[in-house]
């Protein structure tokens, strides 16, 4: 049997290969990989080669938001079995370096992530993989393998909220609810926030971010956004602001919508130069903190999900075939608009 795979060439272009079928080795396990999301970042592969100056590896392999079932494993893998359905964290770090020993592994310059391209990294757009035993977290039965898919932006998104210190009671307001931002929206829900303020362009999303959590849910292009934030919490501003859209002007405007004293977190992590007035930030005296993937999340959104503090059921993905990732790509591009999370099934 060989393993059915996509690769990229060229930019905008995927071809299917196949290669000999990998070996758990160890301490790994071989994933028979059920579902893989398209990310934002295979999105700027698939379309310009490149992130930045980081530009994608000849013939690579995009994907990085997977969920399947162990086939085998290692001689020297413990908590795993043939079966069991896990959501692999696609970071691997070297365990070595200043920041593993910190435990804040997300930061490790070593680390090896699924499709990134420093160090370059083939991703999880193969149908069979072996995978480290300890990055490999089981799912309960009644969570299915394409909510373990997700589990990784939503690792993003609790990692958001955490960075911000969400907690009982808070207002928060999140700009921009694509796939990121509505995670965060989940996140924040889930840890008790008291009233979430959602801002974005996209009706049909303000009107999902709505029935799924949000209690205000601004038009940017219709409303004054910084005029209904101070009317809606009694001129302050909001206790933590999260920048998910990802736009060096949202992000910039962040201070307008945040109290005195409170956070500002960039989740979006917007390219090129931000025009920002920390003047006024000074005043607030508020924090900007950043976001860089997560770290110790994955136990914790998995058990989310479990008891249905949060509900990724409710996302509704579109699912594409394997054979037509690259229609699932260029879907996932034309319809960004329209469509919050596009995912691809491996396995008909």
């Amino acid at each position: 049997m060989k393993n059915r795979m996509m690769r990229m060439p060229e930019k905008g272009h995927l071809v299917e290969v196949e290669e000999e079928m990998p070996k758990a080795k160890g301490n790994e396990v071989l994933v028979r990989i059920e579902y893989c999301g398209i990310c934002g970042s295979d999105m700027h592969f698939f379309q310009n080669g490149a992130i930045g100056t980081r530009k994608a590896p000849p013939d690579f392999i995009l994907g990085h938001e997977c969920a399947g079932t162990v086939m085998e494993t290692g001689e020297n893998v413990k908590t795993l079995k043939a079966g069991d359905r896990v959501a692999l964290e696609p970071g691997v770090p070297c365990g070595k370096c200043e920041f593993c020993r910190k435990g804040k592994y997300n930061l490790c310059p070593e680390v090896h992530f699924m499709a990134a391209a420093m160090p370059p990294a083939d991703g999880a757009l193969r149908q069979y993989m072996a995978y480290p035993e300890e990055w490999c977290f089981k799912l309960p039965e009644h969570v299915s393998s394409l909510e373990g898919c997700m589990i990784e932006p939503l690792a993003v998104g609790m990692h958001a909220a955490r960075r911000g210190e969400v907690e009982l009671g808070k207002t928060v307001c999140i700009i921009g609810v694509g796939t990121i931002g509505f995670m965060t929206m989940l996140a924040c829900k889930a840890m008790g926030a008291g009233k979430i303020i959602v801002s974005d362009a996209l009706p049909n999303r303000l009107a999902m971010a709505g029935k799924m959590g949000a209690d205000v849910a601004l038009n940017a292009k219709e409303e004054d956004v910084e005029a209904r934030v101070l009317e809606e919490t009694g001129g302050l501003g909001c206790d933590i602001v999260f920048e998910a859209a990802g736009s060096p002007y949202t992000l910039a405007d962040t201070w307008k919508y945040v109290k005195r004293g409170g956070v500002i977190v960039n989740v979006g992590n917007a390219g090129g130069e931000v025009p920002y007035l920390f003047g006024e930030l000074a005043r607030k005296e508020a924090d900007i903190r950043h976001v860089w993937r997560y770290r110790h999340i994955y136990p914790a959104a998995i058990e989310a999900v479990s008891k249905g503090a949060i509900r990724l059921k409710d996302i509704n993905p579109t699912i594409f075939p394997f054979e037509k990732s690259q229609e699932a790509f260029e879907f996932a591009f034309e319809q960004r608009n329209k469509v919050l999370k596009t995912v691809i099934k491996m396995f008909e």
